[in-house]
């Protein structure tokens, strides 16, 4: 007997449907699975043989083939063990194939017919629509996560006997149902308070621009200045995560496999990744034989943080250059060629020399003029000019070190961010691609920035004396775009110009 499961594939994070046929039928016993499976894929064969035993149900004795289709898109994982499991019992009439055309099955099946959890289900789960599905039979640690797209039946189980007595009773399951909003809006935020930081002052004003504006931010300083302490202050001063950023989100983190033990549904909070500064160039942007999201596409919507900057090897360091441009990072390999999307705010740390001192007030510099340049050559010009915010952060002063009194706390500066950020919204509503300042194009700053005399002035001046390129020009614009309206002036001054032009740092240097 020949019978159909339907099934998906992730393809960078975009699903594929996959038709599971097995067909059922005399001869010499035996499994033969086409459709280019990879080895995860050819294993399950075992796999669904011992559960089957295990289970209780009878394993075919004659001929049994599976295709999955289409033949020429790459299988890979154990989500299809399920959907395999089910396509035998069909064909072996073991079970009703009624629903099989209707729903949609994914998961890994353990030996004793448990059910596992899988990677990708909500970015199958929201093209499901699409894929003309009604609704998704998945392991029970997944079925949160499936269920918070609106409208798709979602039912989860723990056990291969429980999905067979839903195809065979469906009228007594019901689905799972969550709201996803709800849940986003009551997720705690659970991040570190501004109020932890002591001094700094310019410090920190650069780091409310940044999350008011979507900048990204170097801080430049001797150690124990508070580099590493200020950034991770980032998430907690930026706005809270839409819905469909959340699914965004989400979804990435689902490819990743991060989401397969976690029975929440949502990731809630925006991302703070902070890879270590031996990381590869694969593990940084994604890669691999079949693409996966790397750490610049795990920060999306949130921020990725890169500790002792200039530790980075260079070429490491390059791969940033078009995502920080783009918003999106495109692997390609023989086989395919996927696009991740990677929109996340930049915040490096590092220190200004290789003994770390050049600057500083109280400890002499030890490096030569020489060891400085050769230090700083591992920052490309072009990569540079990516950066907005160039802060240099110096050692705390003794009685700023004993103070017993806190800084402002991180929920007004929120409140400051948050207006800024919706007075951007209002202002690019018409252009939904772009969700703050940072993301202005050419045309947006000619329409939103207008020069009079005294800034052309001012930028004129700024660029002969640091050699600033067009790019950096433009950066300083939206930087001083967003503290405009930080102080909610709707046209451009002078003096926003020139607080913006104070952040770079690194070309004074």
């Amino acid at each position: 007997m020949l019978v159909r499961v339907w099934s998906a594939s992730i393809v960078g994070i975009d699903a594929v449907k996959v038709g599971v046929e097995v067909n059922v039928s005399g001869g010499l016993p035996g499994t033969v699975m086409v459709g280019l499976p990879d080895a995860a894929v050819q294993e399950s064969k075992e796999r669904v043989k011992a559960t089957l035993k295990n289970a209780g149900y009878a394993f075919p004795t004659g001929k049994i083939v599976i295709n999955l289709t289409p033949a020429d898109l790459r299988k890979e994982g154990p989500s299809f063990d399920l959907p395999i499991s089910i396509g035998i019992l069909a064909g072996s009439e073991q079970v009703s194939p009624h629903l099989l055309g209707d729903y949609l099955f994914l998961g890994e099946v353990s030996l004793d017919g448990s059910l596992r959890p899988v990677a990708g289900v909500l970015p199958i789960a929201a093209a499901a629509e699409k894929l003309g599905i009604v609704g998704m039979v998945v392991p029970a640690d997944n079925a949160r996560e499936a269920a918070v797209v609106r409208g798709l039946k979602v039912y989860g189980f723990g056990h291969l006997s429980e999905v067979v007595d839903f195809l065979d009773r469906p009228q007594l399951y019901q689905p799972l149902e969550l709201d996803g909003i709800a849940e986003l809006v009551s997720s705690d935020l659970n991040v570190a308070d501004l109020r932890d930081v002591k001094g700094q002052a310019h410090a920190r004003r650069a780091l409310e621009i940044a999350a008011a504006g979507g900048h990204n931010l170097i801080f430049v300083g001797p150690p124990g200045s508070g580099k590493t302490m200020l950034a991770r202050r980032l998430p907690g001063i930026l706005p809270p995560l839409a819905f469909a950023e959340a699914l965004e989100v989400t979804q990435i983190h689902s490819v990743a496999g991060l989401l397969k033990h976690n029975k929440g549904s949502l990731v809630t909070s925006r991302p703070f990744r902070s890879p270590h500064h031996s990381a590869s160039g694969a593990s940084l942007v994604g890669g691999g034989s079949y693409p996966r999201p790397g750490e610049i596409s795990l920060a999306h919507r949130g921020v990725l943080f890169l500790d002792e900057l200039t530790e980075f090897k260079r070429d490491v360091l390059e791969f940033l250059r078009q995502p920080l441009e783009d918003g999106t990072v495109t692997i390609s390999r023989a086989r395919q060629t996927v696009s991740f999307p990677a929109k996340f705010t930049l915040v490096a740390s590092t220190n200004p020399c290789p003994c770390g001192y050049y600057g500083d007030n109280i400890q002499p510099c030890t490096c030569s003029g020489r060891q400085r340049e050769q230090y700083w050559a591992k920052l490309s010009g072009p990569l540079m000019d990516r950066i907005d915010l160039q802060v240099a952060v110096n050692r705390l002063k003794p009685e700023e070190i004993t103070r017993q009194a806190t800084g402002e706390e991180s929920a007004p500066v929120r409140v400051r961010v948050q207006a800024a950020r919706e007075r951007a919204q209002q202002r690019f509503s018409r252009d939904p691609s772009v969700r703050c300042n940072a993301d202005m194009q050419s045309h947006h700053l000619r329409e939103w920035c207008p020069l009079d005399d005294s800034i052309r002035n001012l930028l004129e001046t700024a660029i002969r004396r640091l050699g600033l390129s067009a790019r950096a020009t433009d950066r300083i614009l939206k930087v001083a775009r967003t503290i405009a309206d930080l102080a909610g002036d709707d046209r451009l001054q002078a003096q926003h110009v020139a607080e913006a032009i104070q952040y770079r740092t690194i070309d004074r240097m």
